[in-house]
């Protein structure tokens, strides 16, 4: 008897697994940048605002933030991106922006005066970065807080700009103070963190950030499947 040597059979169709790469590239955190522009730009924008520069050179100042800030916040925001943190990228990009727009058109506007158009502005976005804030609370509270006194302060300068008073631009400059106060440490923190593979000074993270510093691979991985530059649709 000859034996068939042929095919003995249609082979098992290909699983998604057996088929399906997702290949992530490590990058450095974007964070600390982040915050160090943001602070950076809070603390000269309120030297400005408390009269400690005088307002015949604002513009220098102005132009300052465009050079130096704007570009690492949007830098920091764009790879906060490629990090998969959509939260940190929306708000780095958010702000990088808007601080790009009002220097811009304050250097097209009569220096110390209010500019109804900023007000309209400033008071719009007001909302937005709380509503970055509030997504951020439950699991990066500090970048929450963060979040939510640039709010603060974008409300206090936008009704500034409205005509409501000079007390409400010293208010904003102190603010703007204590926001770059708040993100030295933060970015210090960070960069802390980030060197020693671990939580050094208090960052209180909680639920998936913490889990993303003291978990371990598998559970980074676990919900790749659903994020947005894996998933069919957004």
């Amino acid at each position: 008897m000859s034996s068939d040597s042929g095919p003995t059979g249609p082979s098992e169709p290909l699983t998604t697994d057996a088929v399906t790469r997702i290949v992530l590239r490590p990058i450095a955190s974007p964070l600390p940048l982040g915050f160090f522009a943001l602070g950076m730009g809070s603390t000269v924008l309120s030297s400005l605002q408390l009269g400690w520069v005088p307002t015949s050179q604002s513009e220098v100042l102005l132009l300052l933030v465009l050079i130096f800030v704007v570009p690492l916040q949007l830098v920091g925001g764009i790879f906060a991106f490629l990090a998969r943190d959509a939260g940190a990228g929306t708000a780095l990009l958010l702000l990088g922006a808007a601080w790009a727009g009002t220097s811009v058109t304050s250097l097209d506007s009569p220096a110390g005066e209010p500019v109804a158009a900023q007000a309209v502005f400033l008071l719009a976005l007001v909302p937005f970065v709380l509503a970055l804030a509030g997504a951020s609370a439950q699991s990066k509270p500090l970048f929450a807080v963060l979040l939510a006194l640039t709010a603060t302060r974008f409300a206090l300068t936008g009704l500034y700009e409205a005509g409501l008073g000079n007390a409400l631009q010293v208010a904003a400059g102190w603010t703007g103070l204590g926001i770059g106060v708040f993100a030295l440490y933060g970015g210090l923190a960070l960069l802390v963190e980030d060197t020693r593979q671990r939580t050094v000074l208090p960052l209180f993270r909680r639920g998936k950030a913490r889990e993303s510093i003291e978990g371990d691979l598998r559970e980074q991985l676990t919900e790749a499947q659903q994020e947005a530059g894996v998933r069919h649709q957004l």
